[in-house]
């Protein structure tokens, strides 16, 4: 009989790496990614890894301490995401699910899955009960907010990448800068490359549906978080009023979050983020409500372990790429002909280079 697997320890190491193409969203601007590596070691020697991307350096050594802290509550368990949830859930629940606990949790889920995936010699694909396959991806690391001209050089520098697909970022303070934007990298581009815009919820309800109806002419796929994230009713109001659908899900901290979000009829699309919905163990409860409610589900940052999630998907829509842990990985996802390539390599596609890491580490 097969010995279980057991937990030795998490250890979590926070590096900030730079990125290929500073973001200027109208939120903010983010040139570099500040990351904590995680990995979980276990009893018969196969490691898990995943990483957590904390925005500002400032979340870095928080994070990192609570990722230590959950290490010690559950080592010498075994490795079962779903129990080892369960413990962490009932541990945390008058701290509150939520903010660093649920990215710290949903650090250690993806890297137990992953220590998990790789003992049994499977892809997380495979372990799941799929199989690694092409999936549709679209450039995100770049077409922050800028002027129309540069914006049309970046569009042609992302999909020189192998991509078929980007998305824009909107919100600047005049509704009609962006739609000159959007459309000149449209007429550069051509029709054949799908594009989505992201306002990082930078609007009010009413400019949302005036800036909407602006571009429901542009051929967008979507209009991306055009509100505070969490005013579903809003949300609502703007997708029954525009052609373009809208998306959200990004901030989702559990699938029940995305639940009353559905209910409230709120969005025409859906996009979780792994490390915010409860990682792997998250993703597949929030997988099954976008199956039931019939809504297409699209990833959010994450590229590695998200290709995997999306081929066990079953409403998968679209990946979003970034390359922002490339500097501290191993290999890096495939990209070809607009869509990314998780192969059949045992766990999440994730591994370290562990001289980067050490030269990025932060003390």
């Amino acid at each position: 009989m097969t010995q279980p697997l057991r937990i030795k320890r998490f250890v979590a190491r926070p590096v900030i790496v730079p990125m290929s193409l500073p973001l200027q969203t109208s939120s903010g601007a983010v040139a570099k990614a500040p990351l904590v590596l995680i990995d979980c070691e276990t009893d018969q020697g196969a490691v898990g890894h995943a990483y957590l991307f904390s925005i500002t350096p400032a979340a870095l050594k928080p994070l990192t301490a609570m990722v230590g802290e959950m290490s010690e509550m559950l080592a010498g368990d075994e490795v079962l995401p779903f129990e080892i949830e369960r413990k962490l859930s009932q541990r945390f629940t008058l701290l509150g699910l939520a903010g660093l606990q649920r990215l710290a949790q949903s650090g250690i889920d993806m890297a137990a899955w992953d220590a998990l995936a790789r003992a049994r010699g499977l892809p997380l694909a495979r372990l799941l009960g799929g199989a690694p396959k092409p999936v549709r991806a679209y450039n995100s690391k770049g077409l922050g907010i800028m002027p129309a001209g540069a914006a049309v050089d970046e569009a042609h520098k992302l999909l020189a990448e192998g991509f078929h697909a980007a998305k824009i970022r909107v919100g600047r303070p005049d509704a009609r800068a962006d739609l000159d934007v959007v459309r000149a990298v449209r007429k550069a581009v051509g029709d054949g490359v799908t594009l989505m815009c992201d306002y990082n919820q930078a609007l009010t309800v009413a400019e949302a549906i005036r800036r909407g109806r602006m571009l429901d002419d542009e051929g967008l796929s979507w209009i991306e978080e055009p509100i505070r994230h969490d005013d579903y009713a809003g949300c609502a109001r703007i997708a029954a009023e525009l052609s373009t659908p809208i998306q959200i899900g990004e901030n989702f901290d559990s699938a029940f979050s995305m639940q009353s979000a559905l209910s409230a009829r709120s969005c025409d699309f859906v996009m979780p983020d792994v490390q915010r919905i409860g990682g792997v163990t998250g993703w597949l409860r929030a997988a099954s409500l976008a199956h039931a409610a019939g809504i297409e589900m699209s990833t959010h940052l994450f590229s590695e372990v998200s290709a995997h999630l999306l081929c066990v998907t079953p409403t998968a829509h679209w990946l979003e790429y970034v390359d922002w842990a490339d500097a501290v990985l191993a290999k890096r996802l495939a990209i070809k002909d607009g869509f990314a390539l998780p192969d059949e390599e045992p766990g999440n596609g994730i591994a370290w280079d562990e001289a980067a890491v050490k030269r990025f580490l932060v003390g």
